[in-house]
């Protein structure tokens, strides 16, 4: 038997970054579609994976690939090869869409005007029997 090493084959899967908390270790979650066998319906399904990022330099809402590699712990089996782009948190966009918006009324010269609190007047009770 010949002494060439045989390469395998590495799954290479693409996520976001969800988590980076941990030091050097990323969690990235991937999303796939299936369809119900049945109804013919599609769904998200979600995994969530450890990858290994040494320089803690991915951060959540970033787009990486991901590829498979040896055990380096109890649950990291994947190595981050590089980044795709950047997600948009939700956050950001309701913060984008509340700058456009208070944009809009400074350059129309709209002012806000609150809503006075009607008092009610409660030592008429107009309920009680006599």
């Amino acid at each position: 038997m010949p002494d060439d090493k045989v390469k395998k084959i590495k799954r290479t899967l693409e996520g976001i970054v969800v988590s980076d908390k941990n030091d050097k270790t990323v969690v990235v979650r991937v999303d796939r579609v299936k369809m119900h066998s049945k109804y013919h319906k599609r769904f998200t399904v979600s995994k969530r994976y450890k990858a290994h990022d040494a320089k803690n330099e991915y951060k959540v809402g970033d787009r990486v690939l991901i590829q498979e590699c040896r055990p380096l712990s109890k649950d990291k089996r994947w190595r981050i090869v590089g980044r795709v782009g950047k997600v948009k948190i939700a956050e950001e966009v309701v913060d984008e869409k509340l700058k456009e918006v208070t944009e809009g009324e400074e350059i129309l010269g709209v002012e806000k005007k609150g809503e006075g609190v009607r008092e009610v007047d409660t030592s008429n009770n107009s309920n009680k029997l006599e």
